[in-house]
């Protein structure tokens, strides 16, 4: 990318009449709450993407499943592929099994975003390694809709060290803690199949951090920011 291109202002995605509706109806994120962790909705979400660039690699593929009054709801589940027809191959996209046939069955990429985040509604947002999905996502969204994500994102990647400092390898992935709770997952390197484990997973660290005390999201994100600050103090 030129210099000249940072410095000009970016376009306006274009939008048709109903798409332009359809993001003026989506509804507003709301903050983390006191409400019981059994009582929260939460999308927990996965996407797959090109590389691991934020800022030139593109998002490939959503999956998102739901957890809601303390279990998951697999009648809430959603998985799109965010390809035009024409897209030429990658090899990162076989590497996440998009081949031809999930190529030519995509989604425009604004219509998968708007469906998306009809889907999210105003319910916070988990993920393993956070950051990087939301940056992901948010770039894409500002991009093809011009939207600015708002939604809290809650890292399921720190709180299980925090949750679980007894098993606490170096950098643990999510098929260290799938192998650790002994979770059933039939597919890796999937969107879907990622958020559900991730789901599973969140479940298992929610039940740890009731018996520690931690009855509430924001309680959860409080304890978990305290954490990250020792951490960053002590150097471990």
């Amino acid at each position: 990318m030129s210099l000249l291109s940072w410095l000009l202002p970016r376009k306006k995605p274009l939008l048709s009449l109903e798409q332009q509706q359809r993001l003026l109806q989506l509804p507003s994120a709301t903050a983390l709450s006191n409400v019981p962790l059994r009582s929260q909705r939460w999308v927990v979400v996965d996407l797959e993407t090109s590389g691991l660039n934020l800022n030139r690699d593109q998002v490939l593929s959503i999956g998102a499943v739901v957890i809601e009054d303390g279990a998951i709801d697999l009648s809430q589940a959603f998985e799109r592929t965010l390809l035009r027809p024409d897209h030429p191959l990658s090899p990162s996209m076989l590497l996440h099994e998009l081949g031809p046939a999930a190529i030519a069955a995509g989604s425009d990429p604004v219509d998968a975003l708007l469906d998306f985040m009809d889907f999210v509604g105003d319910s916070p947002v988990l993920a393993f390694h956070a950051p990087f999905d939301q940056h992901m996502l948010t770039r894409a969204l500002k991009d093809s809709l011009g939207y600015r994500l708002q939604h809290p994102f809650m890292d399921v990647a720190a709180l299980a060290p925090m949750l679980c400092p007894q098993f606490n390898p170096r950098q643990a992935g999510l098929d260290h803690w799938i192998n650790h709770f002994n979770l059933q997952v039939e597919d890796r390197h999937n969107a879907s199949a990622d958020a559900l484990a991730t789901a599973e997973l969140a479940l298992i660290l929610f039940s740890r951090a009731s018996v520690q005390g931690i009855d509430s999201p924001l309680a959860l994100q409080q304890r978990l920011n305290q954490w990250q600050r020792r951490k960053q103090i002590h150097g471990f």
